[in-house]
């Protein structure tokens, strides 16, 4: 996840200044929140929000807490993520959808925002999830083919889609929707509205139309992460016209500031339910501000990561795997393209870097650029090869390295490197048989991570 790269940098390097101080005095605080002042602004955090924080953080630093503690400079750390939870909500607020199926979820937002793939991430989300049964409808009469995308998404999704055209009424299509979905026993209706602009009086008039029809249990706001501390402001706009109930963020994955995510809910109110962190389907994440609050001082997310896990891993792979240490058979090339590519799904190695604890800067000391084009190299490599070379890499003799580098683009260092990193995974694997996994993936990750991002 790109949004907070530049924060968390900033913040990690001042707090490590002070958090392994046995004694604090005013002058060495003072000196700290300033440089946490100079990352919220530049996180484009609006500036009565970053007053407000840095005041709460300086009253409970000076207070009994902190002097009071056998080591301040963790209890300061401790009230930096406290006072940044609280910022973004606490914990994540889970969608209500406690009603007499089906539970209407409205969708609304500016232009652009991503509104209509939001709608279908939703869907999926709620089916793989939640395992409720969606339907998914679009009251968009004004962009040329936005009936038929979200027809085309809903497909994708596997979710139930109700047709309508251009030429309807919003208000009709959904009351029109809502009757479908009763008789199809639909657990949940998603309502995909059309973008307008805040200051479009006749538009928003339209929204509220739309909302009195329908009568939502969920009434979302799309907002796009890049937009900063503006969405803030948007959302509060949005929801003089409308009830919302909570808020989307969108486009995270294109945001290195967090400014939006830091100050929406502090402005606006509303609570961040979700983000979405990529272009496909399934990239979208529950927004839990107090796991957030720890991936951005480098503490780690390890909660979101064994939910991710959970979810993205094949685990008839994962099984075959097993199956193999349990026979004594070794781990081949087929076997690391298959890690290698669970690890991509699951946000690739920086992302999985970012959410181990203590683990939080080893994406700064190896530049990801390296890091993701060491791991595409080395997929490329492995795909050059037959099955045999893959299943035995000992057969590779001169000239079948010379075949595999020229049919991947790479060097005979390259695939050395990849033939050399193997073996050392094969012998840790062999040793980590039976034991945590977090110490299997710490090993790992600290024996083949250098600090230029070589392999």
């Amino acid at each position: 996840m790109a949004i907070f790269e530049n924060l968390s940098g900033r913040l990690t390097s001042s707090l490590k200044k002070i958090s392994g101080r046995a004694s604090l005095s005013e002058t060495n605080i003072r000196d700290t929140l300033r440089e946490v002042r100079i990352a919220l602004l530049d996180a484009d955090v609006a500036l009565p929000v970053v007053k407000e924080v840095v005041e709460q953080i300086r009253d409970r630093s000076l207070g009994a807490e902190v002097k009071g503690s056998l080591t301040p400079g963790q209890q300061f750390l401790k009230i930096v993520e406290a006072e940044l939870t609280s910022l973004m909500g606490s914990k994540n607020e889970a969608l209500n959808l406690s009603v007499q199926p089906p539970a209407v979820i409205m969708i609304a937002g500016l232009q652009g925002a991503g509104k209509t793939t939001t709608a279908a991430k939703l869907a999926r989300y709620l089916r793989d999830r939640e395992k409720k049964k969606v339907m998914l409808v679009s009251a968009d009469v004004y962009r040329p083919a936005a009936i038929q995308q979200l027809e085309v998404l809903s497909s994708e999704v596997d979710a139930e889609f109700f047709e309508s055209e251009s030429t309807q009424k919003p208000e009709k299509i959904v009351q029109a929707a809502m009757h479908a979905a009763k008789k199809c026993f639909v657990d949940v209706l998603i309502v995909d509205t059309a973008g307008r602009l805040h200051v479009d009086l006749e538009m928003m008039s339209e929204l509220s139309r739309i909302h009195e029809s329908c009568k939502p249990i969920e009434t979302l706001f799309v907002l796009d992460a890049m937009t900063g501390q503006d969405a803030a402001n948007t959302a509060t706009e949005f929801n003089r016209e409308l009830p919302l109930t909570g808020i989307i963020l969108t486009k995270v994955d294109g945001d290195a500031r967090g400014g939006a995510a830091l100050t929406v809910k502090r402005i606006s109110g509303k609570p961040i339910k979700f983000v979405g962190v990529g272009e496909k389907t399934d990239d979208l994440e529950l927004f839990h501000p107090e796991r957030i609050a720890s991936r951005i001082l480098g503490m780690g997310d390890m909660l979101t990561l064994i939910e991710q896990a959970e979810q993205k891993v094949d685990k008839q792979k994962a099984k075959k795997l097993a199956s193999k240490f349990v026979r004594g058979k070794t781990f081949d090339l087929e076997d690391l393209r298959d890690q290698l590519h669970q690890m991509r799904d699951m946000g690739g190695m920086s992302g999985m870097i970012e959410k181990l604890p203590g683990f939080g800067n080893m994406a700064n000391m190896a530049p990801k650029s390296n890091v993701i084009n060491q791991f595409a190299r080395m997929e490329v490599i492995i795909d050059s090869m037959t099955p045999a070379e893959r299943r035995n890499p000992d057969i590779l003799n001169g000239s079948r390295k010379r075949r595999i580098t020229l049919g991947s683009g790479t060097t005979i260092q390259d695939l050395n490197r990849l033939v050399k990193q193997y073996k050392q995974m094969g012998k840790m694997m062999k040793r980590m048989k039976g034991r945590d996994l977090g110490n299997m993936m710490r090993g790992l990750m600290t024996k083949h991570i250098s600090t230029n991002g070589r392999f």
